[in-house]
């Protein structure tokens, strides 16, 4: 039986990896995040700098430890094969958990993950092991380490309101101090501000976080803890001096110090914090182990009690450690997830306009709408003169360089990120509580954000939405945890060794799977980025990007339009539903290019500024293209969803008729735009009277069999539907080409 636990320690090992890499893949927008942002520095500098942050912070974070071992449950009430059972379950769950997320593109907490994990995992054995001991429930609470456990939980909510409220606050301050015309308030306050940065980072960070470490004497440790106060003022006037000197002599902004030393703490702060979800458990499993060999010989795995996990002198041998440090800095340079991650905090936090990437809801609504209220309320109160003053501090510069370069926020906000969500995560560690990074960091960058009025009455209602999305997945994290970990928990339990390879058949599956939909995704989001073009800024520049984008969106609407057909002969449902997510994508597509639109005409040269008009038609016809691809595909795959009768042989032989007629239409079109053979043009609009007669007559042929054979309401109503939409959709191609036409003659006249 021993050799099976050992296959146990190898799977859990397995899966510590797999939970660095994708608990790194979320967490490393908590320290990217302001850097990248900011675009401070270049990202190979920051990608340094954070690595030895990460690596260093790996060994601060031997204090944090106890929290997987003893934090939630008792472990003196478990035996050997309970805590590997739960510790099972919990690694099987965090992983799952995370990597949905990150597919996703979702922050998530994988402190939130870990807790609630081993809190469901520990609670269903401990019903388990009473329901089938004495029956007494009410022991239930001796099992568990409840008091930590609600400590723990009750810093993670606290550490969310701390880090909006103080977010909000210094930001606030930080703005009216600098403005966003940095240049003009630097020299006076920036010596200031990077003493008090510094310091806060440097004292938090780096000497708070030797209080975990091996090598610094216990004498020292004295020191420093007794001796607070006056290290802070020796640190603040020595800070302040070197930021002076940064300024004057070096020429070097401070700013760029303060993100690239901030970086490296909240890098570390986050290791010496998180590094406890990834490897905590493994490392608990592999003590307990070890103390099972030692003094369990006389007892069985089962009768073994694991009260030695209750002992808080258990350092992690310093190899894991070191390892552990190496995956996590291999991932944040390897992990595509990760950039999903960044990018939707990113897209939250940003100052400038954009796509969003939430809908507006019924509570953003409110919440936006509320706030206005109160806006007006304290303008009422203030003083005109104050408003005023106020609000000339919080005049954007304009910015001049292309949108993809221009940085989401400005250094002075990154700057502020990077303080507050390092002081809050390095207190949280000192006090041996594993706040939330991801918690920390998101709400001190929506509070900076908020209070640096990035959030205005054009995105306000869309960012806050954002936010509530990503809050309510924290509380789904908490659900789902603590189920999955509980009956993941309990079957394992029951199941023992046949459960425990089940279950990893499953985890293997399931990343299957899930890279199989990353690539996918990132395919995706590689062509709609391919449609965020801003170096337009000619006519002929125009009319190469339109035709490759006609040839693209032609040549989609074919295969929708053929698949739709044949599904609807067939009657092949899951090949309808493919088409109805086709559609949905050719028409997001077609949206973010109107959505570039504002961007696209700025960037025109003066000469070329017609083109804008030219441009936005042709947008619209595409548009009116795939919404009449879209009612024929969502209706087709309605009638046949709901069960409704098949369309009659004369109507599907008809409809194959209007396929291949617009199957051939499209390949000439496509073709005309891929080589940029405009002269051929003339050609295909001298079919469009046959193709719309041919469907007219169709029509007409219905009427007639509605008179005589038709007896199917729900028939008649889908396929005039069909051939109606199609009519239109004939119409918007051809007079697409019709305007393409005559403003190619136009441009070829300018040359």
């Amino acid at each position: 039986m021993e050799q099976v636990y050992i296959i146990m320690l190898i799977a859990l090992a397995l899966l510590a990896t797999i939970d660095l890499m994708v608990g790194v893949s979320n967490d490393a927008v908590n320290f990217l995040n302001s850097a990248i942002g900011s675009k401070a520095v270049s990202f190979k500098t920051i990608m340094i700098v954070a690595s030895i942050g990460v690596a260093v912070g790996a060994l601060y974070s031997n204090g944090m430890m106890e929290i997987a071992r003893s934090g939630i449950f008792t472990p003196s009430m478990f035996s050997f094969n309970d805590v590997i059972m739960i510790f099972l379950a919990v690694m099987i769950t965090d992983v799952l958990l995370l990597d949905v997320f990150n597919t996703l593109g979702l922050p998530t907490s994988t402190t939130v993950s870990i807790i609630f994990s081993l809190l469901g995992a520990s609670v269903f054995i401990a019903i388990t092991k009473i329901y089938f001991s004495d029956g007494d429930f009410s022991t239930l609470e001796s099992y568990i380490n409840t008091k930590k456990a609600s400590e723990i939980v009750y810093s993670i909510l606290l550490s969310v309101l701390l880090s909006f409220a103080l977010g909000s606050f210094v930001q606030y301050i930080s703005r009216l101090l600098f403005t966003f015309h940095i240049e003009k308030r630097y020299k006076y306050f920036g010596a200031i501000f990077g003493g008090f940065a510094l310091t806060a980072i440097s004292f938090f960070i780096l000497i708070k976080g030797l209080k975990s470490v091996t090598f610094i004497s216990g004498e020292s440790k004295d020191f420093i803890k007794d001796n607070q106060l006056m290290i802070i003022g020796y640190c603040f006037v020595i800070w302040t001096v070197v930021s002076q000197l940064v300024m004057s002599v070096l020429k070097y902004n401070i700013f760029k110090l303060i993100i690239i030393v901030g970086t490296f703490g909240l890098a570390l702060a986050f290791a010496g914090n998180d590094l406890v979800n990834f490897i905590g458990v493994p490392i608990a499993a592999f003590q307990s182990y070890e103390m099972y060999t030692v003094a369990g010989q006389t007892l069985g795995a089962k009768e073994f009690m694991m009260s030695g996990l209750e002992g808080e002198n258990l350092p992690a041998p310093f190899i894991f450690l070191a390892l552990a440090g190496g995956v996590m800095v291999y991932t944040l340079w390897t992990s595509k997830k990760a950039k999903n991650v960044l990018e939707t905090e990113q897209n939250l936090s940003r100052q400038g306009e954009g796509s969003e990437k939430y809908n507006a809801n019924t509570l953003s609504r409110g919440i936006v709408r509320g706030a206005m209220y109160m806006g007006n309320g304290i303008n009422f109160i203030l003083p005109k003169a104050l408003q005023f003053k106020i609000d000339q501090q919080f005049i954007l510069p304009e910015y001049t360089g292309k949108r993809s370069e221009q940085p989401m926020f400005d250094m002075v906000r990154a700057s502020v990120n990077l303080i507050v969500a390092a002081v809050l995560i390095s207190i949280g560690t000192s006090l041996k509580l594993p706040l939330s990074t991801t918690y920390v960091t998101f709400m001190v960058a929506m509070g900076s954000s908020f209070a640096d009025r990035a959030w205005d009455r054009e995105s306000a209602v869309y960012r806050i939405a954002g936010v509530l999305n990503v809050i309510g997945g924290w509380f789904v994290t908490a659900f789902a945890a603590f189920l999955a970990s509980g009956i993941i928990a309990y079957l394992l339990y029951v199941g023992e060794a046949f459960a425990f390879f089940a279950f990893m058949i499953v985890v293997a599956i399931f990343f299957y799977r899930s890279n199989q939909m990353h690539k996918k995704k990132v395919k995706e989001e590689e062509v709609m980025m391919s449609l965020k073009r801003e170096d337009i800024v000619t006519i002929h520049e125009v009319i190469k990007e339109s035709s490759d984008q006609i040839a693209n969106i032609v040549k989609k609407s074919n295969g929708i339009f053929s698949g739709v057909v044949s599904g609807l002969s067939l009657q092949d449902l899951p090949s309808l539903k493919e088409n109805k997510k086709a559609i949905k994508k050719l028409e997001k597509q077609v949206d973010e290019l109107k959505s570039n639109v504002y961007y696209f005409i700025k960037n025109l040269d003066e000469t070329s500024v017609e083109a804008s008009k030219f441009y936005i038609l042709i947008l619209g016809y595409l548009q009116d293209m795939t919404q009449s691809l879209s009612y024929i595909t969502i209706n087709s795959h309605s009638h046949i969803n709901n069960n409704h009768k098949q369309l009659k042989f004369n109507q599907t032989r008809d409809l194959k008729s209007v396929e291949l007629h617009i199957l051939e239409l499209f390949k000439n079109i496509e073709t005309i735009f891929d080589q940029k053979d405009f002269d051929n043009i003339d050609k295909i609009l001298a079919e469009k009277e046959a193709v719309l007669n041919t469907i007219s007559e169709l029509i007409q042929k219905q009427i007639e069999r509605i008179r005589t054979t038709e007896n199917s309401p729900k028939n008649s109503k889908l396929y005039f539907g069909l051939l109606l939409e199609t009519n239109d959709l004939i119409k918007a191609t051809m007079n697409l080409l019709e305007l393409f036409k005559e403003f190619n003659e136009y441009a070829n006249k300018k040359k």
